[in-house]
């Protein structure tokens, strides 16, 4: 991992969403380490037989190395939750400081075969909660002296490729990263810092297992801690002049003095043929 000062997100407020399990938790706990006070906001806060991790799992985790974290159960489509979280956790710790739009969901199907309610949750979860989140955390980043938000989409590429087959997910992850790029420029009069960030490969995540592929898939991808490690770097940069930017994790380390990448692999075995992710040609 590059040189980064530890104390940089020290009593920093981070909301991350989606952070009872893969990247969000990989985030949470990364950002923890480093000092931050830590909203665990997801909706898992019951044990799943398929997918471990909760927001109180997390919580612990956490706690155990001696950070600080909230957890907080929550439907990123409820926009009054949305608003009574952050006027709720501004009260109590005096501001928030960072967003991380984690929680997604995920269909690659095409258009005749997504249901409108699969279509309406994935454009809801992905890119309606940015907006939302923004909206009314927004009030509270003007205050802090290094704001950030930061939405885990990628860079749009208009290769048919990745509109032919899963148009609807496609779209909802796309309307995260022009949203965010626009607000980058609406925001910057407040030097609140808005990018994204997205996976150069695979990450060995529920969604490759079950959305992508399967569990052998998992063996040609990288663990979740190559995206909490670029997410730092990232929410530790000055917000003034690091923003509306469409980042790529592998990029984001290498420019921070990273070289060794194979510490990532899932299956150190299988280096050599981890796969590129979605919408990277």
């Amino acid at each position: 991992m590059p040189n980064i000062n530890n104390t940089q997100l020290k009593d920093k407020v981070v909301i991350i969403t989606g952070a009872s399990r893969g990247i969000g938790r990989e985030i949470a706990l990364t950002c923890a380490k480093a000092g931050a006070i830590v909203i665990i906001a997801a909706k898992s806060a019951e044990p799943h037989p398929k997918l471990p991790g909760t927001i109180h799992s997390v919580a612990k985790e956490i706690e155990d190395l001696g950070g600080r974290a909230v957890p907080v159960q929550i439907d990123v489509r409820d926009e009054k939750a949305i608003k009574k979280l952050c006027n709720t956790i501004a009260e109590e710790f005096g501001g928030i400081d960072i967003v991380v739009n984690n929680a997604g969901a995920i269909s690659l199907t095409k258009v005749e075969d997504t249901s409108p309610v699969r279509y309406d949750l994935m454009q809801q979860i992905n890119s309606r909660a940015v907006y939302v989140f923004a909206h009314y955390a927004l009030p509270y980043l003007k205050r802090s002296d290094n704001p950030h938000i930061l939405s885990l989409s990628p860079p749009i590429n208009m290769n048919i490729q990745w509109l032919k087959d899963y148009s609807p997910y496609t779209l909802s992850k796309y309307g995260m990263s022009l949203l965010s790029k626009g607000m980058a420029e609406e925001f910057k009069e407040y030097g609140i810092a808005v990018n994204t960030l997205w996976p150069q490969t695979y990450i060995a995540t529920a969604a490759i297992e079950f959305a992508v592929g399967n569990k052998e898939m998992l063996n040609y991808a990288r663990t979740p801690a190559i995206m909490a490690d670029a997410a730092k770097v990232i929410l530790t940069h000055p917000s003034q002049n690091y923003t509306g930017l469409w980042l790529i994790d592998e990029e984001v380390l290498k420019a921070a003095g990273e070289t060794d990448f194979s510490k990532y692999a899932y299956n150190p075995e299988f280096e050599a043929h981890i796969k590129k992710d979605l919408f990277l040609d």
